[in-house]
C-alpha cells in the first residue's frame, strides 16, 4: 500500500522484489541464505493464470494443486517447510480445511558466522534478569573489540557483522527504566534508519548471552490489525486478482527459530497465509563502552546495503540447549 501511494505499480513492485531477492542471495557467498515461496491451492479451484505466472516469475514460487481432503496434504506442506529451513521449522500447519481455497507460504533461512567470533573459553556463567525481574544463570559470551555502536533515548545499539560484512545483527539494549516493549512501540522506520546510520566504530566490551528461541504467532488476531492491516481479514477484501470468487484471509501463522552462539547465528522463519472463501581537537583518551546484555533485549538480522531486515525479535528469557 505504501509503495502504491508512492506511485509504484504492481509490475514495479514485482520487478523490484525479484531483483532484491536475487541480490540478497549473492551478496555474501560465505553466508547461507534461502528465500522460498509456494502456493498450494485446492484441486479443481479456478485460479487466475496471471496471478500464478506473476508468482512463478517474480517470486520463484512453487505452485501445486492438491486434494485438500487427502490425509497426506499436511505432511506435504510441512515437508516443504522443513526442507526450505534446513529442518529448523518442521511444522507450520496441523490440519487443512477441505473447503479452503489456498495456502501461500514463505520461508526464509539464514546461517552466518561472525566476522569476529567469540572465544569459547571466555564464555562464563552469569546472571540474566528476565522480563519479570527474576534472575537466571546463562552462558554469557564475552568479547572486547571494535564494534559499531550508538545510543539514544531508547537504549544502546551494537552491531556485529557476519562473513564479509554484508549481513549483521544489531542488538538493542533498552536503557534502565525502559522495556523491550517500550523500544518496539517507539521504533518506527525513520527512527530505526536514523539509529543505524549513527552506528560508528567504538571500543566495546560486549557481553551477550548464548541463546536459542522458537516462537509461533497468529498474526491475524492482533499484530497485523494493530499495524493497520484489517481489510484483508474481512469479507470486504478484494482478491479479484486471484479468483473471481470472493476471498478473505482467515489466518496467518508465523513461526521463527533463532540460535546465537560463539561462532555465529542461524535463523529461520515460515509464514503461512490461509485464504478462505468469504462469505577537530586532540583525540580523547580511548574509552571502552560496557555493553552488557544481562536483561531483555531486541535483535535484528539485516542486510546493510539495502537495509532489508530478515529477522527481528525480542528476548525476555534466555534458553540455551548447549
Amino acid at each position: 500500500t505504501a509503495l502504491r501511494e508512492a506511485g509504484y505499480t504492481t509490475a514495479d513492485i514485482n520487478a523490484y522484489s525479484r531483483e532484491l531477492r536475487e541480490a540478497l542471495m549473492k551478496v555474501d557467498p560465505s553466508t547461507q541464505i534461502g528465500i522460498a515461496n509456494s502456493i498450494w491451492y485446492r484441486q479443481g479451484a479456478t485460479i487466475k493464470t496471471p496471478f500464478i505466472e506473476a508468482n512463478r516469475t517474480y517470486y520463484d514460487a512453487e505452485v501445486e494443486a492438491l486434494d485438500f481432503a487427502s490425509p497426506t496434504i499436511v505432511g506435504i506442506i510441512n515437508g516443504w517447510c522443513a526442507q526450505k529451513t534446513n529442518n529448523r521449522i518442521k511444522e507450520i500447519i496441523t490440519k487443512v480445511d477441505p473447503t479452503s481455497l489456498m495456502y501461500l507460504i514463505n520461508a526464509v533461512y539464514f546461517k552466518g558466522t561472525w566476522r569476529n567470533p567469540f572465544e569459547k573459553d571466555f564464555t562464563q556463567e552469569a546472571d540474566f534478569h528476565r522480563a519479570n525481574g527474576t534472575p537466571q544463570r546463562v552462558q554469557m559470551m564475552h568479547q572486547a573489540s571494535i564494534f559499531k555502536y550508538t545510543e539514544d533515548e531508547l537504549g544502546q545499539y551494537v552491531e556485529m557483522d557476519f562473513g564479509n560484512d554484508a549481513f549483521s545483527m544489531v542488538v538493542v539494549l533498552p536503557n534502565k527504566g525502559r522495556t523491550t516493549r517500550d523500544v518496539i512501540a517507539a521504533m518506527d522506520g525513520a527512527k530505526w534508519e536514523a539509529a543505524t546510520k549513527r552506528l560508528n566504530g567504538e571500543l566495546v566490551e560486549l557481553s551477550l548471552p548464548r541463546f536459542k528461541a522458537e516462537c509461533d504467532y497468529q498474526l491475524r488476531n492482533h499484530i497485523l490489525p494493530d499495524l493497520g492491516m484489517r481489510l484483508p481479514f474481512s469479507i470486504e477484501a478484494d482478491f479479484s486478482g486471484i479468483t473471481d470468487t470472493p476471498l478473505f484471509i482467515s489466518a496467518i501463522i508465523h513461526k521463527t527459530f533463532i540460535d546465537v552462539n560463539e561462532y555465529g547465528a542461524e535463523a529461520a522463519a515460515v509464514t503461512a497465509v490461509h485464504m478462505s472463501f468469504a462469505p577537530g581537537p586532540d583525540a580523547p583518551k580511548p574509552k571502552w563502552i560496557d555493553f552488557r546484555v544481562d536483561r531483555p533485549f531486541v535483535f535484528a538480522i539485516r542486510e546493510k546495503s539495502t537495509g532489508v531486515i530478515l529477522f527481528v525479535g525480542e528476548i525476555g528469557e534466555v534458553k540455551d540447549e548447549k
